[in-house]
């Protein structure tokens, strides 16, 4: 079975490391999937839910908080602004996030804080749809 290495890392540190049959990530233009054998790739990700399906048929979830991904045809890395294991979302973290983005757009006083604190924004809401969504999908 082909396979490919995935390698997160993020401000955190390494988030994960290990085989893959298939990524899925929030590419900026839009959601990419990713096989063993795809074509090289470079592209910016957007805050969002990236899914692996590992070698053993696990299903992992992270939620990548913007950042790049670099594709080879046997292997995937990215390096993300921030990352979080499924395992480690927290609603209530992920709501205050939120929050202090919010009040960071109202306090802003320039164009380039502004452009900050809804980038900020955009990652905190992300994140929280991705915490919810976890939660969801665990009352199932």
């Amino acid at each position: 079975m082909a396979e490919l290495q995935l390698d997160i890392v993020a401000n955190e540190g390494e988030i994960h490391s290990g085989k893959a049959v298939m990524v899925v990530a929030p590419a900026a233009q839009g959601e990419v999937g990713i096989a063993p054998r795809h074509a090289p790739l470079l592209t910016a990700l957007k805050p969002g839910e990236m899914r692996v399906e590992t070698t053993d048929g696990e299903r992992l979830t992270f939620f990548v908080g913007g950042g790049i991904l670099e594709v080879q045809p046997d292997r995937v890395s990215v390096l993300a602004d921030t990352a979080l294991r499924s395992e480690d979302a927290d609603e209530a973290a992920a709501a205050e996030a939120k929050k202090a983005a919010e009040a960071s757009m109202e306090g802003a006083e320039s164009e380039s804080d502004l452009e900050r604190a809804q980038a900020e924004l955009a990652a905190a809401a992300a994140r929280l749809e991705f915490v919810r969504k976890l939660k969801g999908s665990a009352h199932k």
